[in-house]
């Protein structure tokens, strides 16, 4: 196909050959004529390009550039789709009102803030600005957070975001998402009032104000709100799917005038919800705009079809979506294969030996993902891709134990491996009520003198050193390692810690709570194959935990496979992907299967695993698990391997040295081996 391209000034949309660049399901969408639009883009269809192209369509059919917002989920994309508009336009799209919602409220709040009491100058804060903000605020409330379990900064900053984005009340935000905090909602409510009392006095505003403000700009100032409505002629909102309440509701009020919107997004992606994401925006479009025309952009030009296959198999068991069939451009190529494994050892095993293959076949390390449903799924691959030497990038920055709650649990063991170990020291004693950086430093400086450093902390001259309020704290601290040091296995360490201390510190301290407690005890059940703490943490240190390196393994130079949860490798592709942990509690995990919208969300989080692959998909069930008393448990096929055709996938046996592919062999040879 021949492309057109004039170097001369256009004057016309016609002048662009758009049928030259794009599909038939594009080019409709490029090329619409207005009102609602809602454009179901799949995986792989190339939503961007039909955007981009939207995008010039309109410019050179005469609308002038500022009558257009593109509102996208990364300034990045927005600067990189307006830069190639000017490429085919050849006029200068600076007036496009485009970039993320914080981006343009941020723009409109400077301009039209005022109305609010709020000053052009104001200042935006950073995540931890505004913890630290929000720590003042209890403090100043009065809230003593040591006689109780009281949620701290990040967790306050957590519910606060949930409060504005979901624009539901916080009696429901504690109720559903923080359970254990609902007999502190009175308190809770007091802070936050004094937060957003404070920012208001000091001319601040958090990430989440600038979204609630350019709500309200629009809700209480009539005028204002028809002024914008009128200006914007042409709205085009990607990633839709991955919208809140709150950002859902500013569209609507600016689409209000001229209802020219158009909104590009895949339901089967939707897969945010637990930071606020609105799955009714996109299902329900259609309600909010009976008049609305749907696109679909099927064509899939990443995946072979037998990939796409699965794809489209797995995601029609959900009730709740938008139909649409995955069509694949590319020749037929190898089915996803379904890989048996004895247990979890076994399958990281076969995971380093077949990138090994790979290799060996031609395969490039940067061809290579593996990609889980949680993160404490990547605990033993990351060590055998070190002990194997394979080079490995985790995505998302932080390797399994560089997490901040895995550093404070091995804290614990690394006491009673070395009590001379400084930093461990003051982790540990920082992270008891009521002592901070210069009581932490000052005991340590103490008991560091003592030719046994350990027994030196159980002396009651060390406990003097701290005020009143906090000894009862640190008695208990002192109790606990006392029976720590009596234990030999690191998993009965581990669970030890978790039981008598750590629980409530989780809880209150961190976001998230319920997942890093969940990392926390898989990390107990990985450790109860050492015999002792020294062994233990000798493999951890394989990770360069404490070494303060880059993430990468490796020279830097170096190709490395990627390791990454499946939802930080959305919008991204590899020629070959692996999934782990295959099975029912694992992927879908046992913390969200406990209703139907659960279930359809975690059936969504597969589909977007399975469409990050290109050519070669490898489906890891692992059949048996080794609990922390290393008993044998069954674990049964995920539930999305078996409510698929058999004729999906093929099945691949693993023999002494590399596994072989078995073609069209069935799937129910998923069994438990003889010898377990």
């Amino acid at each position: 196909m021949t492309r057109k391209f004039s170097l001369k000034s256009r004057t016309a949309a016609d002048e662009i050959d758009f049928s030259a660049d794009l599909n038939e399901e594009q080019l409709a969408v490029a090329t619409a004529p207005g009102g609602p639009m809602l454009v179901i883009a799949g995986a792989g269809s190339g939503k961007t390009r039909a955007l981009t192209y939207r995008l010039s369509w309109l410019v050179h059919n005469g609308v002038e550039p500022s009558r257009i917002m593109l509102v996208t989920f990364t300034n990045r994309a927005a600067r990189e789709m307006l830069s190639r508009v000017e490429v085919l336009v050849r006029q200068k799209t600076k007036d496009i009102w485009g970039g993320t919602f914080h981006h343009i409220a941020n723009r409109l709040l400077r301009q039209h803030g005022k109305t609010l009491g709020i000053s052009p100058d104001f200042t935006i804060l950073d995540r931890e600005d505004s913890r630290d903000l929000i720590a003042s605020c209890v403090q100043e409330a009065g809230v003593d957070i040591h006689k109780r379990r009281f949620p701290r900064k990040s967790v306050l900053s957590a519910i606060s975001s949930f409060v504005q984005n979901t624009l539901e009340p916080l009696e429901a935000v504690l109720s559903k998402r923080y359970p254990m905090f609902v007999r502190e909602a009175e308190e809770i409510e007091k802070v936050l009032v004094l937060y957003i009392a404070r920012k208001m006095e000091r001319q601040l505003l958090d990430f989440d104000d600038l979204l609630s403000f350019w709500l309200r700009l629009l809700n209480e100032n009539e005028e204002l709100r028809s002024t914008l409505a009128k200006q914007f002629l042409y709205i085009l909102v990607d990633e839709y799917q991955d919208t809140n309440a709150i950002q859902g509701a500013i569209v609507d009020l600016l689409a209000a005038k001229h209802r020219n919107i158009t909104v590009v997004g895949d339901d089967s992606q939707s897969i945010y919800s637990f930071r606020g994401a609105s799955f009714q925006n996109i299902i329900t479009f259609k309600e909010r705009y009976p008049d609305v025309k749907e696109y679909r952009l099927e064509t899939n030009y990443r995946s072979v079809p037998e990939i796409l296959s699965l794809a489209n198999a797995s995601i029609e068991h959900n009730t709740y979506r938008l139909p649409k069939q995955l069509r694949a451009k590319r020749p037929s190529g190898l089915k996803p294969a379904i890989v048996p494994t004895h247990d979890h050892f076994v399958q990281t095993q076969f995971i380093a030996e077949y990138v090994l293959h790979l290799l060996d076949e031609g395969r490039n390390l940067n061809d290579i993902a593996v990609l889980y449903r949680s993160h404490w799924h990547s605990l033993e691959i990351q060590l055998e891709f070190q002990r194997r030497n394979i080079p490995f990038s985790v995505r998302g920055g932080l390797r399994f134990f560089e997490q901040a709650h895995m550093k404070d649990v091995l804290c614990y063991m690394r006491i009673l491996q070395n009590p001379h170990d400084e930093l461990a020291w003051l982790r540990l004693l920082k992270m008891l009520p009521r002592v901070g950086n210069i009581l932490s430093r000052k005991i340590w400086d103490h008991i560091s003198q003592a030719d046994d450093t350990f027994n030196a902390t159980c002396e009651s001259d060390t406990a003097s050193l701290l005020p009143s309020g906090a000894r009862p704290f640190y008695t208990d601290f002192v109790k606990l390692n006392k029976e720590l040091k009596k234990l030999n296995s690191p998993a009965e360490v581990i669970d030890t810690v978790l039981e008598r201390s750590y629980d409530d510190y989780l809880v209150s301290h961190y976001d998230g709570a319920a997942l890093r407690k969940q990392d926390i005890r898989a990390l107990a059940n990985f450790a109860a194959q050492y015999n002792t703490v020294e062994a233990f943490l000798a493999d951890v240190a394989l990770t360069g935990e404490f070494s303060g390196e880059t993430v990468v393994t490796g020279p830097i130079e170096q190709e490395f496979v990627v390791l990454s949860t499946v939802h930080q490798a959305k919008g991204l592709e590899w020629p070959i992907v692996f999934i782990p942990w295959l099975a029912d509690g694992r992927f879908p995990t046992d913390l969200a299967i406990n209703t139907q919208e659960e279930l359809e969300e975690e059936r969504r989080v597969f589909h977007v695993a399975v469409t990050r692959a290109k050519d070669e998909l490898y489906l890891v069930v692992p059949q048996l698990y080794r609990n922390r008393s290393r008993s044998l448990v069954v674990m049964k096929p995920s539930r999305f391997l078996t409510e698929i055709g058999k004729d999906l996938t093929e099945q691949m046996e693993l023999e002494e040295g590399l596994p072989h592919l078995i073609a069209g062999k069935e799937q129910d040879t998923l069994s438990i081996p003889e010898q377990a």
